[in-house]
């Protein structure tokens, strides 16, 4: 069966007794994960990756919605997976969903944690003014398009909303508030070329959980979108060994 693509719609695969949840990134949706999730369904894994609120709808959908919507979608989707007959739960996130997967592993119980591209610090910085000029300018249009590899696995926004940018900001600042909360083994990914947020956010992240089994792969050839980069199968492969290596 062909894999579907551009599909914003969330992903439930029932497999064995290790499970993985897959959290997108801010003004992403589940598409972006769609490879690694069927990946891993291919290798026997229980994976879910759910739609966050106010993402995969429209921009005045996600305008209602804020940092604390997007931490309660993970924390329904940790409890779904958690009904789950499982032996094994690892959480991994891609950007905002790497913020959320650690957030998740300071207070849930997890056996490893696995934030990709993780924002500690945006490389725009107009993002940490965003609160003061939302209420006159409410959006943010798309000015940037990645390369046809990438966008065919996107269900991108035409437009962002401001206020929303000042909600990631908040979210950033809570998770960094609890990272010595986080002592599961750790798989902190890294692309070399990121263009969304600065590479130091790995270091940042690394150097302040409080895990003991930790470690920083580079990706240098890939960009923000790391799971649909042209390293996605390195990247795939790394993490099962990951979880093989601490799962048996």
């Amino acid at each position: 069966m062909k894999t579907v693509q551009r599909s914003p719609e969330p992903f439930f695969y029932p497999g064995g007794k290790t499970g993985i949840l897959l959290l997108h990134g801010f003004t992403g949706t589940p598409s972006e994960l769609r490879p690694m999730g069927q990946y891993f369904k291919d290798r026997g894994y229980t994976v879910h990756a759910p739609l966050l609120a106010g993402h995969g709808t429209s921009p005045e959908e996600m305008e209602r919605t804020g940092w604390r919507d997007w931490w309660q979608s993970a924390v329904d989707a940790y409890d779904r997976m958690r009904a789950e007959p499982l032996e094994k739960l690892y959480v991994a996130g891609l950007s905002m969903g790497g913020c959320l997967s650690l957030a998740l592993a300071a207070q849930k119980p997890v056996d490893g944690v696995i934030p990709m591209c993780a924002p500690i610090y945006i490389r725009d910085r107009r993002a940490f003014l965003a609160r003061v000029v939302a209420p006159f300018y409410r959006y943010k249009k798309r000015s940037t398009h990645r390369d046809p590899h990438i966008e065919a696995h996107l269900c991108p926004y035409d437009r962002t909303p401001v206020r929303c940018v000042a909600e990631l900001t908040r979210l950033i600042r809570h998770v960094k508030s609890q990272l010595a909360e986080v002592k599961v083994p750790a798989l902190i990914v890294q692309a070399g070329k990121d263009e969304l947020i600065l590479e130091k956010s790995a270091d940042y992240i690394y150097e302040h959980i409080s895990s003991t089994d930790k470690e920083i792969s580079w990706y240098e050839r890939s960009t923000h979108i790391i799971t649909v980069d042209r390293e996605r199968n390195e990247l795939f492969k790394e993490i099962e060994q990951f979880i093989l290596e601490r799962s048996s």
